[in-house]
């Protein structure tokens, strides 16, 4: 794969592109699982196939479509992240309502697109799954520059971002603007998620933020080796992905899911296997 990665452009771009969300996604994944969110990337993930739908129904039915699926995608997502949020303001008794009512309406779009686009084909399944040839130099560029802005803000935003995820009240008493910093949150979620859908693809993409983390949380002794761990275990999990993906002809999503399945269960079993040697050595 090494000389095609030299002699093919489309190789590097993917590959390149698979190590940026390799890093994003399980890093933004942390502060999600920690706060108990994991069905917000559910959510965002099928408005995102809404948008990628629309984008194939324009470009079906246009010559010249200023909006490209990719593109559609990455908007609608963001657009169901505020909306999202303004929901959790609206119903504060009941905030988690908001994730399934976006998901619903993600889910109905999505529908209703690619039934006037007269049924899927190539383009929507590479999306649906990902596709080891389907990132383009401008794609890689836009991917490039979301990953460093969203390291950035992660970066500024970082202690306000551990505050809310662990204690929410005692942050917003501390002075945090909590809301803010949800909205800020919830944004970049939806980016990583727009972004990932070009290797993971729309339906697998939350796996790649929670997989890596649910195996980090049975390792690390802290949050910052939590955090390292889950970057580690998603690069594994998407090079080998990308690797096997390429080599079989199969979509690289799903190898990608399997394999951090597989972390997860050595995770599990080396826990164990830890702890009861630990236990054997306090016994003796």
């Amino acid at each position: 794969m090494i000389a095609d990665l030299l002699a093919f452009d489309f190789l590097r771009n993917t590959f390149i592109t698979g190590l940026l969300i390799g890093i994003v996604a399980p890093l933004l994944g942390t502060f999600i699982v920690v706060r108990r969110l994991s069905l917000i990337a559910d959510a965002l993930s099928h408005v995102t196939l809404a948008g990628i739908a629309f984008g194939l129904l324009l470009e079906k039915n246009f010559t010249n479509v200023w909006l490209s699926p990719f593109y559609g995608g990455i908007g609608f997502s963001v657009i169901g992240s505020v909306l999202i949020e303004k929901l959790r303001n609206v119903y504060k008794a009941y905030q988690e309502i908001g994730i399934p009512i976006i998901l619903s309406g993600g889910v109905g779009l999505s529908v209703i697109f690619i039934s006037l686009a007269n049924g899927f084909n190539t383009d929507l399944f590479n999306y649906l799954f990902g596709s080891v040839s389907a990132v383009s130099h401008s794609d890689l560029l836009t991917i490039t520059g979301i990953t460093i802005f969203i390291l950035i803000v992660i970066a500024i935003f970082y202690k306000e971002l551990t505050a809310l995820s662990f204690d929410e009240e005692h942050a917003t008493v501390s002075g945090i603007h909590s809301k803010r910093i949800h909205l800020i949150f919830i944004i970049l979620t939806a980016l990583v998620i727009g972004t990932s859908i070009r290797i993971v693809g729309v339906l697998l993409v939350s796996a790649l933020m929670t997989l890596p983390v649910a195996s980090a949380m049975r390792l690390a002794k802290g949050f910052k080796q939590m955090m390292l761990l889950s970057v580690i275990f998603g690069e594994l999990a998407v090079i080998l992905g990308l690797i096997s993906g390429y080599y079989f002809s199969i979509p690289p999503g799903g190898t990608i899911v399997i394999i951090s399945i597989a972390i997860l269960l050595c995770s599990i079993i080396g826990k164990k296997f830890t702890m009861r040697t630990a236990r054997k050595k306090v016994v003796s």
